[in-house]
């Protein structure tokens, strides 16, 4: 049995124990670094799939190319079209204006004939009632030429005043009227379908100012 003072010596010695770290490994003597592995040289496979992608590249290219091309060929053929139908279209459109009138003319060339006949056979004659009952017969064949193109006296109903589609040449104050009305009509005022084709000039009578 060891003697109680032999055990604090035994203590004493373990707490006299210097602790000494580790050194570290000397350079050289640790585990060297991995040095980066080279590379060799390119295998056939992988030149060739490099080729192939190469030549993909070039081939889309070229199809693009060849896409764009034909986009604007498509472009210019189309424009080409627009611009020889608004030619036409414009060629159409004068020709229409210029002889639109055509049926209308000949009708009326109709009634110059005969106009021209009545005058004949009235200096033939020295006769005044055929030349008028020619005259007559003139007119109303114009009237018909107007009506089938739907051109409408503008009737004057009540002598009531219209500014829409009467125009006052004349007018004259008078204490008969409360309101203007017309008077006298000193020239007939048409339609043509819906629309005023000629005012009628009339002659107005308004109320006296006081």
């Amino acid at each position: 049995m060891k003697d109680p003072q032999d055990e604090k010596k035994d203590e004493k010695k373990d707490e006299d124990v210097e602790y000494i770290p580790e050194k570290p490994e000397e350079a050289g003597e640790g585990p060297k670094a991995l040095a980066p592995a080279k590379e060799g040289p390119p295998t056939p496979g992988a030149e060739e799939a490099r080729h192939h992608k190469a030549g993909k590249k070039e081939a889309e290219i070229r199809q693009l190319r060849r896409e764009r091309d034909e986009l604007k060929d498509q472009y210019l053929r189309a424009m080409a079209e627009m611009d020889n139908l608004r030619k036409r279209l414009d060629r159409d459109r004068a020709e229409y204006t210029q002889y639109a009138l055509t049926d209308l003319l000949l009708e009326l060339l109709g009634i110059l004939d005969n106009l021209e006949r009545a005058l004949g056979a009235a200096e033939a004659t020295g006769d005044g009632k055929s030349l008028r009952e020619g005259v007559e017969l003139i007119y109303r064949m114009y009237q018909s030429a107007l009506f089938k193109r739907g051109v409408r006296v503008i009737e004057t109903q009540d002598k009531k005043f219209d500014p829409n589609v009467h125009h006052a040449m004349i007018t004259e104050e008078s204490e008969a009227v409360g309101e203007p009305e017309i008077a006298e009509v000193l020239q007939k005022g048409y339609r043509l379908h819906s629309r005023l084709l000629r005012p009628a000039l009339v002659k107005v009578v308004v109320p006296k100012k006081s």
